[in-house]
C-alpha cells in the first residue's frame, strides 16, 4: 500500500537535497517521479525552468503549482508517474494536501517542508500533512549554539523579528535555525 510521508524540519536541515537523493534513488531504480513544489517559492528559477536547488549543489527541474491550482489535476496529467515527490510543502493548501493524501491512495507522495513560520506556529500545509501522513520523520539541524534548532528565526536588521506577513518574497530578511534558548535570547534582546 502506498503512503503520505511528511518529512520536516528547520531550516538548513537538508530538506531539498533529501528530496533531490530521494528523486535520484527512485530514478536509478526506473521509476518515473514527479517532482513538484508550489510556486510561492520562486528562489531557484532560470531561465522560464523552475528548480529545487540544494545548497551543497544538487540541483533538478520540476513542475511548480498554484495555490489555486489542483494537484490532483497536476497528477493526472502525469499518471505514468510511480511517485510524487514535494519540496517547501509547507506552502501548499489545505484543500493541496488533501490531494495529496488521494493520490497517496494510489503511489507513494513523499512532502518535505517547515513545520512552522517565524512565529513558531504551524503553516497551513504542514498542519495538514501532521493530520493525514501515514509516516512522519522529523529531519534534525543544530543552533549555533550546538543544541538541537527547531525554530525558523526570521531576522531583520540583525534581529530577531515575530510579527509581519507569514510569507515573505524577495524582502530584507534572512532567517536562521535556533534552539529555543537562542531564539527566546535574541527575542528578548529587541
Amino acid at each position: 500500500m502506498s503512503k503520505l510521508y511528511f518529512k520536516y524540519g528547520p531550516m538548513g536541515c537538508s530538506k531539498s537535497a533529501q528530496a533531490l537523493m530521494c528523486r535520484f534513488n527512485y530514478i536509478q531504480k526506473g521509476y518515473k517521479v514527479l517532482l513538484i513544489k508550489p510556486s510561492l517559492d520562486t528562489r531557484d528559477n532560470e531561465n522560464n525552468v523552475t528548480y529545487i536547488k540544494s545548497r551543497i549543489g544538487l540541483k533538478a527541474e520540476c513542475i511548480t503549482f498554484r495555490p489555486d491550482e489542483s494537484v490532483m489535476e497536476l497528477y493526472n496529467k502525469h499518471k505514468d508517474s510511480d511517485v510524487v515527490i514535494v519540496d517547501e510543502c509547507q506552502f501548499a493548501t489545505k484543500k493541496q494536501i488533501e490531494e495529496l493524501r488521494d493520490i497517496a491512495e494510489i503511489i507513494p507522495v513523499i512532502c518535505y517542508g517547515l513545520k512552522t513560520n517565524f512565529k513558531t506556529e504551524l503553516f497551513e500545509g504542514s498542519k495538514r500533512l501532521l493530520e493525514l501522513s501515514d509516516s512522519i520523520t522529523e529531519l534534525k539541524s543544530i543552533c549555533k549554539c550546538g543544541h538541537k534548532a527547531i525554530i525558523n528565526a526570521r531576522i531583520v536588521n540583525g534581529k530577531v523579528v515575530t510579527d509581519g506577513a507569514e510569507i515573505v518574497i524577495g524582502g530584507d530578511e534572512t532567517y536562521e535555525a535556533m534552539c529555543y534558548s537562542c531564539f527566546k535570547k535574541q527575542r528578548e534582546q529587541n
